[in-house]
C-alpha cells in the first residue's frame, strides 16, 4: 500500500498513522490541546501571507485530519493582529506571471485542493479572524465551518483588483451559500472590504469578539465541540457539504441513512443512558 507524507516529516507521519498531536508545522504554527488543533499562519510581520510551501502544507495537513483520531475540532487563525493577507506578492504573484498555462493550472488546482481538504475533513473548523483577511485568506475563512471576527477586521475578496475573476478557490460556490447571491455578487465584483460589523450582520461571522478575546472564544467553542459526539459532528459536516448537490427527497433519504448510522454509535447509547440517569452524557466519539 502506498503512503503519503506531510512536508518536512517523511519519517514521522505516514498516512496510516492516526495521531497528529505531535505534528510539527513547517510553515504554520501547530498546537494541540485536549482534542483541539490550532493552526496559525505565522508571518505576522507581513500580515501572514501564503507561500507555495504553506499552501502545500495546509493541503496535506487538512488531508491528514481525515485520519487523525486525536483531533476533534480545529481552530484556524493568524499570528499577530491579522488573519491572512492572501498570496504573497513577491513569492507567489510575481512568479505566477512567468508561468505557462499548464503551470498556472497546476497552481490554481493546488490552491483549490486546500479548500477541498478543509471541507472534506470531518472535524469542524472555526476561524478566528482579526485584522486583514484578504484574497486566499478570505477563502480559508470562508471554507471554515464557523467564523469569529472582530469589529476592526476587514475581509476582501479582492481578485478583481488584480485583474482576476472572483471565481477563485470555490468563492462563487461557497460565498453565496453563506451570505446570499446578491451580497456575494457585490463583494466579488467590487472587491471592496467587508467590515467586521457588516460581516456579522450579513452572516459571514457567527460572532463578533474583541481582538484580545477572539482566539480564546474560538478555542472555547472548539473545545465544546471536541467534547461532544464527534462522529456525529463529522456526519453533520458531511451532510451539510453533500446536500447542496441534492434534491429535497434525495437529501431526506441521505439523512435517514446518516442518522441510522449514528444510532449505531456508542455515543447515542451513552446519551440515552445519561438521560435516564438524569446525568450529562460523556461522549467518546465512537
Amino acid at each position: 500500500m502506498s503512503q503519503r507524507y506531510l512536508p518536512g516529516q517523511p519519517h514521522q507521519l505516514p498516512r496510516h498513522r492516526k495521531g497528529l498531536a505531535h505534528y510539527q508545522g513547517q510553515h504554520v504554527l501547530f498546537t494541540f490541546k485536549e482534542g483541539v488543533a490550532t493552526i496559525a499562519l505565522n508571518r505576522p510581520e507581513r500580515k501572514n501571507p501564503l507561500s507555495f510551501e504553506s499552501y502545500a502544507e495546509l493541503r496535506d495537513l487538512f488531508r491528514a485530519m481525515c485520519d487523525a483520531d486525536d483531533v476533534h475540532a480545529i481552530v484556524m487563525t493568524g499570528a499577530g493582529d491579522n488573519f491572512c493577507s492572501g498570496g504573497d506578492v513577491h513569492e507567489i504573484i510575481g512568479p505566477l506571471t512567468q508561468l505557462d498555462m499548464p503551470g498556472l493550472l497546476s497552481f490554481t488546482r493546488m490552491t483549490g485542493d486546500v479548500i477541498k481538504a478543509m471541507r472534506a475533513c470531518p472535524q469542524p473548523i472555526i476561524a478566528a479572524i482579526d485584522g486583514i483577511c484578504a484574497g486566499a485568506g478570505a477563502l480559508l475563512a470562508l471554507a471554515s465551518d464557523l467564523r469569529y471576527g472582530t469589529e476592526r477586521s476587514k475581509t476582501y475578496f479582492l481578485f478583481n483588483k488584480v485583474g482576476l475573476a472572483g471565481c477563485d478557490m470555490g468563492a462563487c460556490a461557497l460565498l453565496p451559500r453563506v451570505i446570499g447571491q446578491g451580497r456575494a455578487s457585490e463583494l466579488l465584483y467590487s472587491g471592496r472590504g467587508l467590515q467586521g460589523g457588516e460581516a456579522e450582520r450579513w452572516g459571514f461571522y457567527n460572532r463578533l469578539c474583541t481582538p484580545e478575546d477572539v482566539l480564546a472564544q474560538a478555542q472555547a467553542m472548539a473545545h465544546e465541540l471536541a467534547s461532544g459526539p464527534t462522529f456525529a459532528n463529522g456526519m453533520t459536516k458531511k451532510m451539510l457539504q453533500q446536500e447542496w448537490n441534492m434534491g429535497v427527497d434525495e437529501a431526506i433519504e441521505a439523512e435517514a441513512q446518516a442518522q441510522a448510522i449514528c444510532m449505531m454509535t456508542n455515543d447515542f447509547h451513552r446519551a440515552y443512558h445519561a438521560f435516564v440517569a438524569k446525568q450529562k452524557p460523556e461522549f467518546e466519539g465512537d
